[in-house]
């Protein structure tokens, strides 16, 4: 009788604590979520970097047709002489962009077009025009297209086609000419 005594008196008395440990851990869990979500970090893109910022020249291309193009070549690799998908050069990307994009044919060598181009200053420079460099010298070497906002799309040797800020010191020590092909 002992026996049966104690284990209700025991029962009876988990009720309550039952009762009482299930209020208590709702009450637990609900601050838990609520001090978690007062502690969220929101985390966004700065608009201040180099990625948002080459997205929003592309953003604010006026030709359509350019941003597709672009799109469309963005990491094709670079391969000296090269003029399709499986690889192609700075002067045959300005090439190819300048033909299908304004209706304009270069020659196809980057020197050569910087010889056809009217020289124009850097901060007059419109979408489509040429942007072009020396890294080896005097000669141009180089070529990009100018897009907007300080940027340009090139066939980088190292990278493929990309698109590039033209306000870098390592791209404005080497800037020859700039200019338009119209």
């Amino acid at each position: 009788m002992q026996l049966i005594y104690y284990t209700m008196e025991r029962t009876l008395n988990l009720i309550p604590f039952t009762f009482h440990f299930k209020r208590n851990i709702f009450f637990l869990i609900a601050i838990i979520f609520f001090l978690s979500s007062c502690g969220t970090r929101k985390y966004t893109v700065k608009s201040d970097t180099k990625a948002s910022k080459a997205a929003d020249a592309m953003a604010n291309l006026q030709s359509k047709p350019l941003y597709r193009f672009i799109t469309d070549w963005t990491g094709v690799r670079y391969r000296f002489g090269g003029l399709d998908k499986g690889g192609i050069d700075c002067s045959g990307f300005a090439f190819l962009l300048e033909k299908e994009i304004y209706g304009v044919t270069l020659p196809r060598i980057s020197r050569e077009q910087a010889n056809v181009v009217k020289r124009k200053n850097v901060d007059n420079l419109k979408e489509g025009d040429l942007v072009f460099f020396s890294f080896g010298g005097n000669d141009v070497d180089h070529v990009g297209v100018y897009l907007n906002n300080g940027f340009f799309v090139h066939a980088s040797t190292t990278r493929g086609v990309i698109v590039d800020d033209l306000t870098l010191p390592a791209y404005q020590r080497v800037l020859v000419k700039s200019g338009s092909v119209n």
